[in-house]
């Protein structure tokens, strides 16, 4: 099997990235990888498409560091394959980050995916379900009931009015944006920054301000769920909770939070079942849950992260799962030659 990893750029990988152990432990199933970026599709006169992926060499690493120093490294090829060579696309871009510098870049994964899927690669997550997801809108399609009480919009009229509402305060944060960027915790209308805040934030866009969480002062919660179930591994789930630095809204472990393990209690399994069905039915085979509480912060369906933290934590390799799991989808498809959808293949 050929995995092809799309990413926003090669020198913008670590080590601890996700999708460096995705990468290890495909390889060490013993299949081909090569990472792709959004440059890197030729769409050709007689309708083929190709893509130029960096191959690294067919072995096995022990460490992350290593996989990543041969990955920016002089010992990776460029080949130029047809993606009918290509088993399995996993999109794992976040556009968010090519937004403002490489617009042209934000979404190519899930434009050219689509073109790959219907040439009969299986992407992962589906395509047509990412360009749903192309901001935090997405998130008001799940239930009510686990969503925090929300407004979206770009008058500070109305944000005022909706953080006067709400005593215990209200988180702020641009409708565009990922890894805890510009996110405030407003606590009044009359805050003496809150007009340049404002002015800050919504200069990307759109503003969400939702009710502050008591809760997420313990930290959030990040839940993967695979195929539209909590993904579990010798009796553990594929979760963490992470806790803020003293004096920090964000949980984000690049925002100084810190990741600590955590068991998943009944009733954080009932939270992650009530927003499976959605998630089927879009395509998502990989994501990750925010979980204040009772509530849902965010669905990270393009590139969850934390994978790493997991393994050292927990000493379990929820990675191999899910390239176990891919597997089992190329299997599908094969067995019925491109009568089951991308979509469909994608979380069975």
């Amino acid at each position: 099997m050929r995995i092809a990893f799309f990413v926003n750029s090669i020198e913008g990988e670590t080590s601890t990235y996700t999708t460096t152990g995705l990468a290890m432990a495909a390889l060490g199933r013993g299949h081909e990888i090569c990472y792709v970026t959004p440059g890197d599709f030729v769409l050709r006169a007689d309708d083929s498409l190709s893509v130029r992926g960096r191959v690294l060499p067919g072995k096995r690493y022990k460490k992350a560091e290593s996989f990543h120093a041969a990955l920016q490294g002089d010992d990776t090829a460029i080949e130029t394959m047809d993606t009918s060579d290509v088993d399995v696309l996993f999109l794992r871009n976040d556009p968010s980050l090519d937004a403002d510098d490489r617009p042209w870049a934000a979404h190519v994964g899930a434009m050219f995916g689509r073109l790959a899927a219907a040439r009969g690669t299986i992407v992962v997550n589906d395509p047509d379900g990412l360009s749903l997801a192309q901001n935090k809108l997405y998130f008001q399609g799940f239930p009510r009931a686990v969503r925090p009480e929300t407004l979206i919009s770009k008058s500070i009229d109305e944000i005022r009015t909706f953080i006067d509402t709400h005593k215990e305060g209200v988180i702020m944060k641009p409708l565009q944006g990922s890894g805890g960027k510009n996110v405030f915790k407003i606590g009044s209308p009359d805050e003496a920054n809150l007009n340049q805040i404002f002015e800050a934030v919504s200069g990307e866009g759109y503003l969400i301000a939702q009710n502050y969480l008591p809760a997420a002062t313990e930290g959030d919660i990040r839940l993967f769920l695979m195929n539209g179930r909590p993904l579990e591994r010798d009796g553990k789930y594929a979760a963490i909770r992470r806790v803020p630095a003293k004096g920090e809204v964000r949980s984000n472990i690049h925002a100084a939070g810190t990741a600590v393990s955590v068991e998943i209690t009944p009733e954080i399994l009932a939270i992650a079942d009530m927003v499976r069905p959605k998630l089927v039915e879009d395509g998502m085979f990989l994501v990750g849950l925010d979980i204040v509480g009772d509530k849902i912060l965010e669905i990270n369906v393009f590139t969850p992260g934390g994978l790493n933290v997991m393994l050292d934590l927990y000493d379990i390799d929820f990675a191999d799962s899910i390239i176990a799991a891919l597997e089992q989808k190329v299997a599908q498809r094969d067995a019925y030659a491109g009568a089951i959808t991308n979509r469909t293949l994608a979380t069975l």
